[in-house]
């Protein structure tokens, strides 16, 4: 048995079979998308937004973590080498002079399946952007334990980088900015480009390309990404991955991407918090305007 399904957009209608209704309405969905993506202009079409962070602040921020990391691996040679570096500073008002490091850290591989843990020991995705995300909500935690040592946690703290609400939970106070350095740009879909492309001056004219804005996923015990329309279409299951399935992890492209929608603060502290949103992303090297924008 087919089915099939009818999907009219004013006078012109589009037709989907297949062997459900739902194949049947996705095959009519794809009809009527393709036809309506040939009447609008590309979305590239479009000047790139004008969000780029003041030049100075960006190189302080870059500066402050480097610094905090030479000054972390001093005679420590081992630890010292690495590939990507990564950390989180915290301004107020937004002034260099007041720029905090909150967090430094290192980090290109994800663990394989084998060694995953049922009680949360071992850390699937130890990528340096990933790590330092994880140091910050560690951060949150403890300005919520200030709080809750406080004989009224409602009364504001001046030293705290949150602020209690009227209604009950805390928010980040205005006057603070989260920022995310990363010595290289982060993997995946923000990665693909060629770095001797000369794309400052004009905007990707293949916005439409099936590589571009896909979904990735990293790879198992190595480093680069593949995308994911590329893996089973099973879900995973823990049995599977001890098998030898591939344990599949977001990239970090995705990952920001996400974090820029739902906050940094993760499922846990959203039931206290706000979301708390990245006020910048500094690029160390391999910065491309119009993919990272994507």
């Amino acid at each position: 048995m087919r089915f099939k399904v009818v999907c009219q957009i004013k006078e012109q209608k589009f037709e989907g079979y297949g062997s459900s209704k739902k194949l049947a309405k996705l095959a009519a969905a794809r009809c009527a998308l393709a036809a309506l993506e040939e009447r609008a202009p590309p979305p590239a079409a479009a000047p790139a937004p004008h969000t780029h962070l003041r030049q100075h602040l960006a190189d302080h921020i870059a500066k402050l973590v480097n610094e905090k990391f030479n000054e972390l691996m001093k005679n420590d040679v081992v630890h010292s080498k690495r590939k990507v570096l990564a950390g989180i500073v915290i301004t107020t008002h937004g002034r260099i002079e007041d720029a905090r490091v909150i967090a430094v850290t290192t980090g290109t591989k994800c663990v394989s399946g084998e060694h995953m843990s049922v009680t949360g020991r071992a850390l699937n995705d130890c990528h340096a952007e990933v790590a330092a995300r994880r140091c910050l909500q560690r951060h949150l935690y403890a300005q919520l334990l200030q709080y809750a040592e406080q004989a009224d946690p409602t009364v504001p703290l001046e030293h705290n980088d949150l602020e209690p609400l009227p209604g009950g939970g805390y928010q980040l106070k205005a006057s603070r900015g989260v920022h995310l350095y990363v010595s290289t740009a982060p993997c995946g879909d923000g990665r693909i480009f060629s770095p001797h492309e000369h794309h400052h001056a004009e905007p990707d004219k293949h916005p439409n390309r099936l590589a571009r804005g896909q979904l990735r996923t990293k790879i198992e015990s190595g480093e680069g990404t593949i995308p994911v329309r590329n893996c089973a279409g099973a879900p995973q299951t823990w049995d599977g991955v001890l098998q030898g399935e591939r344990l599949l992890t977001m990239s970090c492209s995705d990952k920001v991407a996400r974090w820029c929608v739902c906050g940094l603060q993760g499922a846990l502290l959203a039931r206290l918090l706000r979301p708390v949103y990245l006020h910048s992303l500094v690029l160390g090297s391999l910065l491309h305007p119009h993919h990272m924008y994507r």
